[in-house]
């Protein structure tokens, strides 16, 4: 930590699941964390959002069961604290919603450390939003009630008036009662609650996965069983539940509950899993190469350093982009390095990334593709020198084309190396049947993914119970070669353009 940072802890409620659920305030927190200690049931995404050094500790990876663990919780943050480092102590919905906050506040103040809390989208607002039940209505509710069922609700002792909560004139809704269900439900009928009492339950509120289901409170414990509904999940009990409509917003979203798999490097994937998930996807992640520095940056230096002799510049990606420009900062050059060069790229991806260093491209076809970018250059590069920067694999096709007319320069500015960690989690969920699309969105991920594949995988795939979804035709052509059918093509060359494709193609199997 840095030399006169205050040590603090912040209490931060991560809300139901759905990382767009954030406070700002949250993202702030994790974004000045040295250590993360959070919730099991937490959206692994929302740690996307602490620093990739900070150190990361899952309560359920700590020993012994579950009571047991408190102490220890509240042992590590205060060490840590002591040690100067900044803590983040995550918690799902609101920490003082039933989430054991004031518990770790006073183990903070005992031990003289400064704290705060920051709240978030408790489950049950999450659930009435995302399933479409109002929590109240003027017609029939103006109260609420937020009920543990945790505990056993026929025990003498119960802190509960199960009675009162029986002739409660609003809604219920009730916390970890799933496992209790039978004995709340009974508890309520034998307190006077009406037997036809509407009632739902909402199952991963929230979240691509989201169930919701209604009855009665009569029936409520028959449909859990029926229809296998487990936590994590929110049970709503009154006639609020009436007004639920036969599909609400979030379940008639285009891509909801299909399982879809990311397969971009992992700076470059947040952005293509939270619109998938906008669109109410379920998205995995395995990165299937990795973007690092050339091993050798003198062939970039000496072209930088050589730069007033180009005529043109061309980049092929946005990796190429981001990599050169960070090349010619490092060197203490700025963008007055490129004099009268211009500047050419492919497709608008790329031109976006160059917008962002403050650059207009000169030419910028709308197609991803090198044959587009090489038509349209010829002519104006003819008899002329340009420095070609890309990766240190891909086609070569720009180059021999441009080097019929004009002398080209070609270096690598970034290397692509394979990544797939074969003993993934995700790769075993992809095995079992746990995923309907695999997004593959450059022939040279599409190589190392496929080349990473298990027997069973494999099959699937080529059976067609997985289906590839492809950026573009020359993807398509290596996705082919490898030896697998292209279920969905992209017409427009982009990640939008993919995600349209796939859109569309779920909307058809409707």
């Amino acid at each position: 930590m840095s030399e006169g940072r205050t040590p603090l802890v912040y209490l931060v409620g991560a809300g139901p699941g759905d990382p767009g659920l954030l406070t700002l305030r949250a993202v702030e927190c994790l974004g000045l964390a040295d250590l993360v200690v959070y919730d099991r049931l937490l959206s692994p995404r929302i740690l996307d959002f602490a620093r990739p050094t900070a150190e990361r500790i899952g309560i359920e990876s700590l020993p012994g069961p579950q009571p047991a663990r408190w102490p220890r919780i509240h042992q590590i943050i205060v060490e840590a604290a002591r040690a100067g480092k900044v803590v983040v102590r995550l918690k799902g919905g609101d920490p003082l919603i039933f989430g054991r906050g004031t518990e770790e506040a006073d183990a903070l103040r005992e031990a003289g450390i400064p704290y705060e809390f920051v709240p978030g989208i408790t489950a049950a607002q999450a659930a009435a939003s995302y399933a479409e039940i109002p929590l109240t209505h003027r017609a029939c509710a103006s109260a609420i009630a937020l009920i543990t069922g945790h505990e056993n609700p026929t025990k003498p002792e119960s802190s509960l008036d199960w009675s009162l909560l029986a002739r409660f004139p609003g809604t219920l809704l009730l916390y970890m009662a799933m496992a209790r269900l039978d004995l709340v439900a009974h508890v309520l009928l034998d307190n006077g609650k009406s037997p036809d009492t509407p009632a739902a339950v909402i199952q991963n509120a929230s979240t691509g996965q989201q169930i919701t289901r209604t009855t009665t409170l009569a029936k409520l414990e028959q449909m859990v069983r029926d229809e296998g509904l487990a936590a994590p999940a929110i049970v709503m009990i009154g006639p609020v539940v009436n007004f639920r409509p036969p599909a609400s917003w979030f379940e008639n979203k285009p891509l909801f509950g299909k399982r879809v798999l990311v397969t971009r490097p992992r700076h470059q994937a947040a952005d293509m899993q939270r619109r998938l998930e906008q669109l109410g996807a379920i998205t995995y992640l395995l990165p299937a190469v990795e973007i690092v520095d050339p091993p050798d940056w003198a062939p970039v230096d000496a072209a930088v350093a050589r730069l007033a002799e180009f005529h043109w510049l061309v980049f092929t990606s946005a990796n190429g982009v981001t990599q050169f420009f960070k090349r010619l900062l490092a060197l203490g050059h700025d963008l007055r390095a490129l004099g009268k060069v211009r500047i050419a790229v492919i497709g608008p991806v790329t031109a976006e990334e160059l917008k962002s260093m403050r650059l207009i491209p000169d030419l910028a076809p709308g197609s991803f593709r090198s044959e587009e970018l090489a038509a349209e250059l010829k002519q104006r590069v003819a008899g002329k020198r340009v420095l070609l920067a890309r990766a240190d694999r891909g086609r070569d096709l720009l180059r021999q084309e441009l080097s019929q007319v004009a002398a080209v320069e070609q270096v690598a500015v970034y290397s692509q190396i394979d990544a797939i960690n074969t003993h993934s989690d995700v790769l075993h969920a992809l095995s079992r049947g746990e995923i309907g699309y695999v997004t593959l969105s450059s022939s040279n991920i599409a190589r190392a993914f496929l080349s990473a594949l298990d027997e069973t995988a494999r099959s699937r795939i080529q059976q067609g119970a997985v289906a590839l979804v492809s950026i573009s035709p020359v993807t398509s052509e290596a996705i082919r070669e490898a030896g697998f059918p292209v279920t969905i093509e992209a017409k427009e060359f982009t990640v939008e353009g993919l995600i349209a494709a796939l859109v569309a193609h779920a909307e058809s199997k409707k």
